[in-house]
């Protein structure tokens, strides 16, 4: 009986131990506000004007709920996770169901001293270092050339012509070392391959493939330094994309002179998890800040090229520069300023020139709620359509676009 006695009080001491050494955190963010945006679209001699507003979500940051936990497993080493999806607080369905419901999955482990590592769908290096050296800390209104965003308007000419960088990807492995002497390293490893047989269906000019090769691979490399006040980092990362695939766009009279299917096209999206098709995403990040005390000063420059896996002479080329400062103007009210310049080119005589500033800022009532106010514009100049049949400017009169995009809003986090 005392034995037994004994094992259940060792069984449960134990028990509790293990316990304590275990954490999960529920977090989460709500951010809804008032929102309204102003679009012109000039097209050779027509100007298309458009207006919106509405008390819409996620002004300043995503809404989102997440649970995260970590296990102590001794000597220094330790189990972690998170599970992160995206809310729309404004819409039918709570829980998003777009591209970004699943903003984070993945498990891994960490040894103190060392690095970790962690597998899932995970924010890319280049976001990564994105959040850390933004002035505006990668918010939702437009205004941005490094994290080009609008709430409630659309379209990708407005975006600035697409996505400045992959946001996220699924089925990667990070790799994060521990600082030492003011560096460190970090990697990102994509694999996702799928081979079955293939089928090719030949009907008139146009062929279609079934099966064959899915493969989304990609890798990416990242050094932060840190010295006292200053801050910098360099980032690159390629995705690659290649499937067996025959089809092509036709025009009823031959499949050789067009364009392949997975040419890159204007204002390429890719900017959450979703990969490309047939392409070849290479995308490179540098920045600096410092901290002079009164305020914070920022420096960005971002490229990415994404070629047709068929013939790399079908390609957009998109590059931005920013700065900007970031301050607490008194304890409570923080506020921050960037302005860029930009190109966007690419096969076809396709280019636009980009330009963007904003302004925002953040009255905090506490640690986790603030009121936040944000104007910016964004301006996209000379962007000629191309023929992808030729691979020429079709378009003499270049379009332009201007969108000027603002909000008002409270945010909670908890």
């Amino acid at each position: 009986m005392k034995k037994s006695l004994f094992a259940l009080a060792a069984t449960t001491a134990f028990a509790g131990a293990a316990q304590a050494q275990s954490s999960v955190t529920v977090y989460g963010l709500l951010d809804m506000g008032y929102v309204g945006y102003n679009t012109r679209v000039a097209n050779g001699t027509a100007v298309n004007k458009t207006t919106g507003n509405a008390f819409s979500a996620s002004g300043e940051s995503t809404s989102r709920l997440g649970f995260k936990g970590t296990e102590d497993l001794g000597g220094g080493t330790s189990a972690f996770f998170t599970v992160e999806l995206g809310l729309n607080p404004n819409g039918a369905q709570n829980v998003n169901t777009g591209a970004t419901q699943n903003r984070q999955t993945f498990v891994g482990l960490k040894k103190n001293g060392i690095g970790q590592f962690a597998l899932g769908t995970q924010y890319t290096i280049v976001h990564n270092a994105v959040a850390a050296t933004d002035p505006g800390q990668a918010n939702n209104i437009a205004g941005n050339l490094v994290y080009p965003a609008i709430t409630e308007g659309t379209g990708s000419t407005e975006n600035s012509t697409g996505a400045a960088y992959t946001v996220r990807t699924n089925n990667q492995l990070s790799l994060n070392s521990a600082t030492f002497a003011g560096f460190q390293a970090n990697a990102m490893l994509v694999m996702n391959n799928k081979n079955q047989n293939q089928t090719i269906a030949v009907s008139g000019v146009t062929s279609t493939t079934t099966g064959g090769l899915n493969n989304q691979n990609g890798w990416g490399l990242g050094l932060n330094y840190t010295f006292q006040k200053f801050y910098a980092t360099a980032n690159y990362q390629a995705l690659t994309s290649k499937q067996s695939t025959q089809t092509y766009v036709s025009t009823g009279t031959t499949l050789a002179t067009e364009l392949p299917v997975g040419a890159p096209a204007a204002g390429y999206a890719g900017g959450a998890s979703t990969p490309g098709t047939n392409v070849q995403d290479n995308q490179w990040y540098v920045a600096a800040t410092y901290d002079f005390g009164i305020l914070k000063a920022y420096a960005q420059y971002i490229n990415r090229k994404i070629s047709a896996q068929q013939d790399n002479s079908y390609y957009l080329s998109r590059s931005a520069e920013q700065i900007g400062v970031r301050s607490y103007i008194t304890p409570t009210v923080e506020a921050w300023a960037s302005g860029g310049l930009g190109r966007y080119t690419g096969f076809g005589s396709n280019a636009a020139n980009l330009t963007a500033w904003q302004i925002g800022s953040n009255y905090w009532l506490s640690k986790r709620t603030n009121l936040y106010a944000i104007y910016g514009q964004t301006g996209t100049s000379n962007v000629s359509t191309p023929n992808y049949m030729t691979g020429s400017a079709a378009n003499v009169n270049p379009i332009s676009t201007n969108v000027s995009n603002y909000a008002i809003g409270v945010r909670h986090t908890f």
